[in-house]
């Protein structure tokens, strides 16, 4: 199986009952179905998340921007996270770091704080394909617009083939 790249389509901040939500869009790849996938997460990941999006610095680092700041002191980069799995609801991550002197390092991590972690360092997301294919849901406005493109296409066509008698109609007074 191969990895999807994948970039921050949404991040739903919920209140009480009602769950937060970070849906990730893959980038298109020839003759892959387009879908999204969403991530149930806690109300204050999501934010996490969303401050890091936005370059918001907050007053006092958070638990990520503490992180973030340790790593560059230790000279050690995130080339990547990856989310590996998924059982059930909960899905599983990894951060991959490179140390000053080369050592490729890779730590479990939870995918709201790998993600939270990524965003701040500007490091890629990408998620195992198996993954997309257990818990990715169908992206209905990229299928829309594809159906959209392929009628246009259709019409352009049919139009391409139409001459001017196709418009006569045998009651031509002159």
């Amino acid at each position: 199986m191969g990895l999807a790249r994948v970039d921050i389509e949404t991040i739903v901040i919920g209140g009480g009952p009602v769950a937060s939500l970070l849906v990730l869009r893959p980038r298109p790849r020839v003759g892959v179905p387009a879908v999204s996938l969403p991530i149930r997460l806690g109300a204050v990941e999501a934010s996490s998340i969303g401050m890091g999006v936005e370059a918001r610095k907050p007053e006092r680092p958070m638990t990520h921007d503490l992180l973030q700041q340790a790593l560059s002191v230790l000279g050690a980069t995130v080339t990547s996270v990856v989310i590996t799995g998924v059982e059930g609801t909960t899905f599983f991550a990894q951060v991959n770091l490179t140390s000053n002197t080369g050592r490729h390092v890779v730590l479990d991590a939870r995918p709201s704080d790998a993600v939270a972690l990524a965003v701040r360092t500007k490091s890629p997301v990408f998620v195992d394909d198996g993954v997309l294919e257990v818990a990715g849901c169908p992206d209905f406005g990229a299928v829309r617009h594809q159906e959209e493109e392929e009628s246009i296409e259709e019409f352009g066509k049919f139009v391409e083939t139409l001459s001017p008698g196709d418009f006569l109609t045998g009651d031509i007074e002159g």
